[in-house]
C-alpha cells in the first residue's frame, strides 16, 4: 500500500512580507555605503586625505642660524652660537618603563639646577608626545644627559644668541627671547632680515619609512647680517666714562651721543644704568630703557647757539654788535629773567660763553614771531631723527597760536620744550655740516642720506666760531677743552619740572662739535640728577665731553687743529740733531 504524503507539509508557503523586509534593507544598506563612499571621496574627501596625510607626509627643515651684528669695523655686537635643548617624549617614557630607574631622573634634575619632582611633572601626562625639560643647555650639560640614556628623553640642537660686547652696547642691539625672535633694540626692528626662512622638503613614506615620493622642496632664504654704524671702540669710551660719571656724582642715570657730522651715522649711544643681555638674571625693566631715544628733557642753556643763529640770519644782529644785559634782569610780562651777575655789554661770543639768559632773551623778543618758533622745527624739534628705533621720543614742542612774551623768552634759554639726548646731538651736527640737515642712521651707510640746507653755511660757521668762546678761560665750559682741538660747544644746566613749577633736581649738559675749523663728530653728555652741589654742565658733563672727544680724535685719526704754542711730538727714529 503507497504512503500518501502530506502535501501540505511539503509544499513551502509564500511569505512575500518578509521577502520584501530583507530586500528593502539590502537596498538601504547598499544605497547608505555608496552614498557614505560618494560624500567620503567626492564631498568632503579633505579630512581622510587629511589623516592619512598625518601618517604618510613628513617635513624636514634645514636648520639656518640667526644672522650677525656688528659695528662698522666688523666687531662682533651679536652672534648665534650652536647649544643643546634637552626634550621627552612622555607616552615613550611610560611604555617603556622610563622611570623605573629614578635615580637617573635625579641625576639629571641636579645637573639641571631643578627638582625631580618638577621633571616628573612635566612627564607624567602618557598622552603627550613632546615637552621639553630645559632648553639652551651647555655642551657638557648636554652630554652628562646624553649619557643617562633614559627612554624617551633626547637632544635637539638650537641656537643661542651671544652679545660679546654685554652691557655696553646693549641698548643699541637689544635681544632676544629664547625663540631667538627680537625684543628690544636693533634686534626686533630688523627681526625679519635677521631671521630669514628655513628651507623645507616634504616627503611621503610608507609604513615602513621608506621613500615614496617627494612633494615638496622650498629653498631656504639666508637671514642677512647686519652692519651696524657704531664705532664699537668710541662706544666703549663712551660707555666707560659716562659710568664713571654717574658713579662719582651719584646721578641717576645718563646718557651720551656720538654723531659723525658729515653722514649723520650714530657712532656712540650710551646709557647708564644698562644691563647685561647675556645674564638676565635680576635685570629690571628701568635698565633696559634706552634714554638716549626715549627720555626727553628741556635743554636748557644748550639751546642758546641756535637763538644766536636765528638772531644772524634774520639780520637783526652781527657778530661783533654788543647787547647790554645790565643790570643783570629784565622784567618780561611782569616775569623776571635773570642772569649769573651783571655781565654789562656782551657781544655775541659773550652771550654765549656767559650763558647770559637776558641776551638771548633780548635776541629773541626782537625776531619774528614765527621766524623765531621756525627755528626749533628746522632743527627737528618735536619730530623723529628718521633713526628708526624702537621706543624714540619725539620730545615737546608746543604748537600754539599765542605765545607771550616770557614764553619766548624762556624758550630761547631752554625752557618750555623737551628734546631728546638724539635730538640735541642732531642740532649740533646740523651746526657743524653747514646748516644741512639729514635723517639719522644706526646702520653704516656708504652713501650719506641727501639732506637739505636748512640754514645759510656761512652764519652756521660764524655760529660755531662764537661758540669756541664757551671754553676759553671766561667761559662755562673750560673743562670741555681737547687738547689739539677747538672746540664749539655749550654748557647747560635745567631744572627738572615738577607738579607746579620746578624742583630741586637737576639735568646737566653739554653739546659740542670738533674740531671746530672742520667739524667731524657731533657729541651730546647728559648726566640725570647729580647729587651734592656740584650740578653744572660745565663741571658734571663738560669733562666727560673732554674724554670721549680727545679719545675719538685718536682713534678717527683727525688731525688736530689747534697746535698753536703746543708741542707736536712724532714718533720715529733718528736723533735730536736730525
Amino acid at each position: 500500500m503507497a504512503v500518501r504524503r502530506n502535501e501540505k507539509i511539503l509544499r513551502p508557503e509564500p511569505m512575500p512580507g518578509r521577502f520584501m523586509v530583507v530586500l528593502v534593507a539590502l537596498v538601504l544598506g547598499f544605497t547608505a555605503l555608496v552614498a557614505r563612499a560618494a560624500y567620503i571621496q567626492v564631498i568632503e574627501p579633505d579630512r581622510l586625505r587629511y589623516e592619512g596625510d598625518l601618517r604618510s607626509i613628513r617635513v624636514a627643515q634645514d636648520r639656518i642660524q640667526r644672522g650677525n651684528i656688528t659695528d662698522r669695523n666688523g666687531v662682533e655686537l651679536a652672534v648665534s652660537v650652536p647649544v643643546q635643548t634637552v626634550w621627552a617624549d612622555p607616552k615613550v617614557i611610560h611604555d617603556r618603563n622610563g622611570l623605573s630607574d629614578m635615580r637617573r631622573w635625579q641625576a639629571m634634575a641636579d645637573v639641571l639646577n631643578t627638582s625631580t619632582e618638577q621633571l616628573l611633572r612635566k612627564v607624567e601626562n602618557p598622552q603627550r608626545r613632546f615637552v621639553y625639560l630645559e632648553r639652551m643647555l651647555t655642551p657638557a650639560v648636554a652630554n652628562y644627559i646624553a649619557q643617562l640614556r633614559i627612554p624617551g628623553v633626547g637632544l635637539k640642537e638650537e641656537s643661542r644668541r651671544f652679545y660679546p660686547m654685554g652691557e655696553i652696547s646693549s641698548h643699541v642691539v637689544g635681544i632676544t627671547n629664547i625663540d631667538a625672535e627680537g625684543l628690544d633694540g636693533v634686534e626686533a626692528v630688523y627681526n625679519n632680515l635677521l631671521t630669514g626662512t628655513p628651507g623645507q622638503r616634504r616627503v611621503r613614506r610608507d609604513g615602513q619609512g621608506r621613500l615614496v615620493e617627494e612633494i615638496e622642496v622650498t629653498e631656504s632664504l639666508l637671514p642677512q647680517n647686519l652692519t651696524l654704524s657704531i664705532d664699537q671702540r668710541i662706544q666703549s669710551v663712551a660707555y666707560r666714562e659716562l659710568t664713571k660719571a654717574v658713579r662719582y656724582h651719584q646721578a641717576t642715570s645718563g646718557s651720551v651721543v656720538v654723531l659723525d657730522v658729515n653722514t649723520g651715522e650714530v657712532l656712540a649711544m650710551v646709557n647708564s644704568p644698562s644691563y647685561n643681555p647675556n645674564n638676565r638674571s635680576g635685570m629690571q625693566p628701568h635698565q633696559m630703557r634706552n634714554r638716549a631715544i626715549s627720555d626727553s628733557f628741556e635743554p636748557g642753556s644748550t639751546i642758546k647757539p641756535l637763538v644766536v643763529l636765528g638772531a644772524l640770519t634774520s639780520g637783526q644782529v652781527s657778530a661783533d654788535d654788543k647787547l647790554n644785559t645790565s643790570p643783570g634782569w629784565m622784567r618780561v610780562g611782569g616775569r623776571r629773567v635773570q642772569d649769573a651777575r651783571n655781565y654789562g655789554e656782551l657781544n655775541l661770543s659773550g652771550v654765549l660763553a656767559h650763558s647770559s639768559n637776558v641776551g638771548t632773551s633780548r635776541l629773541a623778543l626782537g625776531m619774528e614771531r614765527e621766524d623765531f618758533l621756525d627755528l626749533y622745527s628746522l632743527m627737528g624739534f618735536g619730530s623723529d631723527t628718521g633713526i628708526n628705533m624702537l621706543g624714540e621720543s619725539m620730545g615737546v614742542l608746543r604748537d600754539q597760536r599765542r605765545w607771550s612774551d616770557f614764553e619766548i623768552a624762556t624758550l630761547s634759554f631752554g625752557y618750555g620744550l623737551s628734546v631728546t639726548t638724539l635730538q640735541l646731538a642732531q642740532m649740533y651736527a646740523i651746526l657743524g655740516n653747514g646748516g644741512v640737515k639729514r635723517p639719522l642712521s644706526i646702520l653704516k651707510v656708504d652713501q650719506p642720506f641727501a639732506g637739505r640746507q636748512v640754514f645759510p653755511s656761512e652764519l652756521t660757521r660764524e655760529t660755531l666760531r662764537l661758540m669756541e668762546s664757551v671754553t676759553s678761560e671766561d667761559g662755562t665750559g673750560t673743562r670741555a677743552r681737547v687738547p689739539g682741538y677747538r672746540v664749539a660747544g655749550k654748557t647747560g644746566t635745567s631744572r627738572k619740572a615738577v607738579a607746579g613749577g620746578y624742583g630741586d633736581e637737576y639735568i646737566g649738559l653739554f653739546a659740542g662739535v670738533l674740531p671746530a675749523s672742520r667739524p667731524r663728530l657731533s657729541i651730546v653728555v647728559m648726566i640725570n640728577e647729580p647729587a651734592g652741589d656740584s650740578y653744572h654742565g660745565g663741571t658734571v658733563a663738560a669733562p666727560v665731553f673732554s674724554a670721549i672727544a680727545e679719545e675719538s680724535m685718536r682713534i678717527l685719526n683727525v688731525a688736530p687743529d689747534n697746535l698753536t704754542g703746543r708741542q707736536l711730538r712724532v714718533a720715529g727714529w733718528g736723533s735730536a740733531n736730525d
